[in-house]
C-alpha cells in the first residue's frame, strides 16, 4: 500500500464522533493537499475494508457530496446520531464540527 494511501487511512480513522474533516483537510493531513480527489477514491474503495468511518468526511462547504440520496440520507443520518447539526442548506458548521488532526510525527 502507497504510503499516502496509508496516510489517509489512519487519518481518517482518527477523526472523533461527533467530528468531520473535509477531503482536502485529509489529503493536506496526509501531506498532498491537492489529493482531495484521490481521499474520495481511497474512501470508495477501502471504506469496507480497513472499516473507515467514511460518513464522518464532506466536502470543502461543510456538506455531503454523495449523489446517491440513499447513501446520502445514511451519512446525514449517522452524522445527526453522533450530534452534528444541519443549518436550513443541509450544511455542516466546519468552525464549529471540524477535526484538526495533530501532524504526524
Amino acid at each position: 500500500m502507497a504510503p499516502f494511501t496509508e496516510q489517509v487511512i489512519r487519518i481518517i480513522k482518527s477523526i472523533p464522533e461527533g467530528k468531520v474533516m473535509t477531503y482536502g483537510g485529509v489529503a493536506r493531513a496526509a501531506g498532498s493537499p491537492r489529493a482531495a480527489r484521490q481521499v474520495v477514491r481511497i474512501l470508495h474503495s477501502m471504506s469496507r475494508k480497513h472499516k473507515l468511518p467514511w460518513h464522518r468526511v464532506v466536502n470543502v462547504k461543510g456538506q455531503i457530496s454523495l449523489t446517491e440520496d440513499e447513501s446520502g440520507s445514511l451519512q446525514k443520518l449517522y452524522l445527526q446520531g453522533e450530534g452534528i447539526l444541519f443549518d436550513e442548506q443541509d450544511t455542516i458548521d466546519l468552525e464549529r464540527f471540524q477535526f484538526h488532526p495533530e501532524p504526524a510525527e
